[in-house]
């Protein structure tokens, strides 16, 4: 699949932001991401072709972090933690009310309109807050599977605005 010429224009930009240094092959997949929400295989590609950087190295980089995705993902990113404290405190619950309310499972993480992705976590850093998720940036602490449904209906109604 080619890039689109819209999308080499994005990427050009992207990527003339950096000088074209293949040191920052790191921070070019991050605004990559923050644009499609993804790495699309055909922008890995193009950008491999444009800074003359072998394809496995650019797909090595985008596969060995964890904050890449080659997958799309929701508008949302909820990442649900299943740390210690989180799990001890019942965050099992609140992640399947959410698998339910959402349609998703263990095989499917985002939604079909692309507006959740539903992760879990190992640690969010809130351990005294447990449990925890967060919704893009945003921290929900103590939360209950009945309130984190309630998120989801409370941003669903803000998209529709």
């Amino acid at each position: 699949m080619m890039v689109t010429a819209e999308q080499v224009l994005q990427i050009n930009e992207i990527i003339k932001k950096y000088d074209l240094k293949k040191s920052s092959l790191i921070s070019i997949l991050q605004d990559i991401q923050d644009q499609y929400r993804y790495l699309p295989e055909n922008v890995l590609m193009y950008v491999s072709e444009i800074m003359d950087i072998p394809t496995s190295n650019v797909f090595g980089v985008a596969t060995f972090y964890e904050n890449f995705s080659l997958e799309p993902k929701g508008k949302y990113i909820i990442k649900i933690c299943d740390g210690t404290a989180c799990h001890v405190r019942k965050s099992i619950p609140i992640l399947e009310a959410l698998r339910k309310k959402l349609n998703l499972s263990e095989e499917k993480n985002t939604t079909d309109d692309l507006l959740f992705t539903l992760e879990t976590v190992s640690c969010l850093g809130a351990c005294g807050l447990a449990p925890v998720i967060t919704i893009n940036d945003d921290v929900y602490g103590k939360i209950t599977p009945e309130e984190a449904v309630e998120l989801i209906d409370t941003l669903r109604k803000e998209e529709e605005k």
